[in-house]
């Protein structure tokens, strides 16, 4: 879906409105009235994305054309708590916009300061860190914080920045060949997924625990699943040769079918995150103020499901 110089002006102009009549795009008022607003897109971009929240929906999509200055974001920050709120107002609110026709904004109190709006961005220190701030090394694909109950169904990825086309990698898992044997395994409560680097960080040691329980790989439609999966965080259970086999198996039906997405400043990339992983190419990070900087907003089709898990009852943001 592409926004042509019409609609992409149309879009500015909008977001220009929200700004004006909301103090902030993580303000509760407006992420309740989002939804509504968003009815203003154009049509393929309010169909093509309320398709997303139905089981039979695809497993991502590409909304192109968001207008995006390079010159007046200013720098890539050195780390996300440099940045300046006024810099990506206008996209976090097309952010939030396009995030409403897949679901509820919400965020974690484990990461970036509970922030709902996240910078995708390197770190110097973290070049090899399997998370969103390193860059050398390659980010494997991945389930959205796989460790939690209550991760996100769509994941949403604005590129701001993106001078040295760093692809995203995706892969569906709908489509993978596996045994019926493999299959039954993968339903079974055989394996551990872990948090990862990010949420440890802001963690306790008796919270991190509480991720140690067994749960499935597969869970929903044995013959259309969704899945749970971070490689570098997880694993079968102690033993279980027969879990760890299964798990190698989509791992490489996974890994065959990963496809490249270059995000152009603009592009937004929506996520099924129950039945699509995602990743990043290795690349050099400069740390000069011009890598690769995205913006995003994780969602969920119910926000009621987390209750007991969040900050508070009016609150978007997890305890993790």
């Amino acid at each position: 879906m592409e926004l042509d110089a019409a609609r992409a002006a149309e879009a500015r102009e909008l977001t220009a409105a929200l700004a004006r009549e909301y103090p902030a795009p993580d303000d509760e008022g407006f992420l309740r009235a989002a939804r509504d607003r968003a009815a203003a897109l154009p049509r393929q971009v309010v169909e093509g994305l309320a398709r997303l929240r139905y089981d039979d929906g695809p497993p991502g999509a590409v909304v192109r054309g968001f207008p995006v200055a390079d010159g007046e974001l200013g720098p890539t920050p050195a780390h996300w708590r440099e940045r300046a709120p006024e810099a990506t107002l206008l996209h976090d609110y097309w952010l939030a916009l396009l995030g409403s026709l897949a679901g509820e904004p919400f965020g974690w109190a484990t990461l970036q300061d509970g922030r709902l709006f996240h910078d995708v961005l390197p770190i110097r220190g973290d070049e090899e860190a399997q998370t969103g701030h390193g860059s050398s090394a390659l980010l494997e694909f991945h389930t959205e914080d796989a460790f939690h109950e209550h991760r996100c169904d769509h994941l949403l990825l604005l590129a701001l920045r993106n001078h040295d086309r760093v692809p995203t990698t995706l892969a569906s898992v709908r489509g993978v060949e596996l045994s019926a044997d493999d299959r039954d395994v993968l339903f079974a409560r055989r394996f551990v997924v872990r948090p990862d680097a990010e949420h440890l960080r802001h963690m306790g040691a008796e919270a991190a625990a509480e991720f140690e329980r067994p749960v499935a790989v597969f869970f929903g439609d044995r013959d259309d699943p969704a899945v749970r999966i971070d490689p570098p965080y997880m694993a079968a259970l102690p033993g279980d040769r027969e879990a760890a086999a299964a798990l190698e198996r989509l791992c490489a039906g996974l890994e065959s079918r990963l496809s490249d997405v270059v995000l152009e400043p603009g592009d937004t990339l929506v996520v099924d995150n129950q039945r699509c992983v995602h990743g990043r190419a290795p690349f050099r990070a400069r740390l000069d103020g011009t890598d690769r900087w995205l913006r995003k907003l994780t969602v969920t089709r119910d926000l009621r499901r987390s209750a007991g898990r969040r900050t508070g009852t009016a609150s978007r943001v997890l305890r993790g």
